[in-house]
């Protein structure tokens, strides 16, 4: 029988970390046809990262959606609302393009577990000590990509915080019962019902790609195979009530698009990670009744042979 170690265990947790910003100290815890870079897509659909493949099916980049929702009722012309879909660790012109992007909205709501008020100074401020940014900067290192932190421009007068407090967030998991440990293990529950299922990397090419002549490329192409998919991975924690990681911080994402709305904000992004978009998106429709309209994608992982 073929181990698969380092699939079912590993790939869970870089998926997370990749596809979700988890708060300091949460891993410890217990409580289609390929488009070029930028084109839309006139059908949205549900996926928010896809590994975008040339003719002969090499591998040419993971990319990230930006889907805009407008109002159902077509007299309306506002709000607008994007959904960027974030990849934690990446290209660096994948975040230079995104601080673009932000400076032509009214607001951009983002994600990060932190007390209210806290404002990410320029450069990340040297970067936190949890297991979590140590597991991010560790995969920067190894993949020759950039940490979102030292990248994006938390700085910007229009960048709003739109998600839970720590405490916030422990009392949420205390009162669903929840653990990360048990977040976890679901996860990689998923990763081997799909790998038995499907079929995929297997132990001995992860180990090759470690020792491949151009190791970070190799390893960035067999893990992009894995996170085209990780949003189904990151589902299957939510169960039938919805998990603190996915849906509770949704609502209180949501809870601050109400206020930007209300407050007469018209075009509005929201700038979580890939994993939470699918449920936002049903929210947006059933609470808010927008609906997508359009789907750019943007390199988030370059993946061409140099």
């Amino acid at each position: 029988m073929r181990s698969g170690l380092i699939r079912w265990t590993i790939l869970p947790l870089l998926g997370a970390a990749i596809s979700t910003q988890l708060p300091p100290g949460a891993l410890l815890a217990q409580a289609p046809a390929a488009h070029p870079a930028g084109e839309e897509s006139k059908a949205p659909n549900s996926q928010f990262l896809r590994l975008l493949r040339d003719d002969n099916q090499a591998p040419l980049a993971l990319q990230a959606a930006v889907v805009r929702h407008v109002p159902r009722e077509r007299s309306k012309t506002a709000p607008v609302v994007d959904l960027v879909s974030a990849v934690h660790v990446a290209e660096k012109d994948y975040y230079k393009q995104l601080n673009r992007e932000f400076a032509g909205y009214d607001v951009v709501l983002y994600e990060m577990v932190a007390p209210q008020g806290t404002r990410i100074p320029k450069g990340g401020g040297g970067g936190s000590q949890s297991p979590v940014s140590m597991l991010q900067r560790g995969i920067k290192t190894m993949l020759e990509l950039e940490f979102q932190l030292d990248q994006i421009d938390y700085t910007a007068a229009n960048m709003v915080h739109a998600d839970m407090s720590p405490e916030q967030f422990a009392e949420s998991m205390q009162r669903k019962g929840e653990s990360m440990l048990g977040m976890f293990l679901r996860m990689m529950g998923y990763a081997m019902a799909r790998q038995q299922a499907s079929g995929s990397a297997s132990d001995a090419q992860l180990l090759f790609a470690l020792f491949d002549k151009n190791r970070a490329l190799a390893l960035k192409r067999i893990l992009a195979e894995q996170f085209q998919d990780m949003e189904g991975s990151l589902l299957a924690i939510e169960g039938k009530d919805g998990s603190t990681l996915i849906s509770e911080r949704n609502k209180v994402a949501l809870k601050v698009l109400r206020k930007e709305i209300d407050a007469g904000r018209k075009k509005i992004a929201i700038f979580y990670g890939a994993g939470h978009m699918s449920d936002i998106q049903k929210r947006l429709a059933a609470d808010f009744d927008l609906v997508p309209t359009r789907t750019r994608w943007l390199d988030a992982w370059n993946l061409r042979s140099k």
